[in-house]
């Protein structure tokens, strides 16, 4: 049974969603856990990451995902300091994935929302809706746990999951 753990990454919140389904077209998946790590803005930013680094490798370690789906950076020409920001957060949640030996799928944004809502350009109220009434659960709040079982989904489907794990079989698992 396929488990992919998504995270949407973050400076201050990052959520993340894991599911698993026994369909191996990603079809009636199920919810294991999700949630958000929660890092406070007075920390300066090394001790944040950090902390985000610690919280996400113990989300690992319980999770055992066999893949880790990550959604990648959407840039912003007028604002570029917070893009700035979010790649280092991107930087260690690629490096906890790393050590844990769990093969790695990249996600843009669109793609994602694309895939869950059938528009590239949802809005989070959208997300957590689509992602709500694929689980039968409440809309998950914040959206930031939506959107990271979104980036879930998203990979589980598009056969990423199955792509990822025969490159790491292929190659072995150094």
């Amino acid at each position: 049974m396929p488990r992919v753990l998504g995270i949407d990454p973050g400076s201050l919140l990052t959520g993340f969603g894991c599911v698993e389904s026994a369909d191996p077209a990603g079809f009636r998946p199920k919810l294991v856990d999700a949630g958000v790590i929660r890092l406070k803005r007075e920390w300066r930013l090394p001790d944040r990451l950090l902390q985000l680094h610690e919280d996400l490798t113990g989300i690992i370690r319980d999770l055992k995902p066999e893949v880790i789906a990550v959604e990648a950076l959407f840039t912003h020409y007028q604002k570029p300091a917070p893009v700035i920001v979010m790649g280092h957060a991107r930087g260690v949640i690629l490096l906890a994935a790393k050590q844990a030996g769990a093969p790695l799928v990249e996600l843009r944004p669109a793609a994602v929302k694309k895939a869950t809502t059938g528009f590239g350009n949802a809005k989070k109220a959208q997300m957590q809706q689509a992602v709500a009434l694929e689980f039968g659960i409440a809309p998950p709040k914040p959206a930031d746990i939506a959107d990271a079982l979104a980036v879930a989904l998203c990979a589980l489907r598009r056969g990423s999951v199955l792509e990822a794990t025969a490159g790491l079989a292929g190659r072995g698992q150094s």
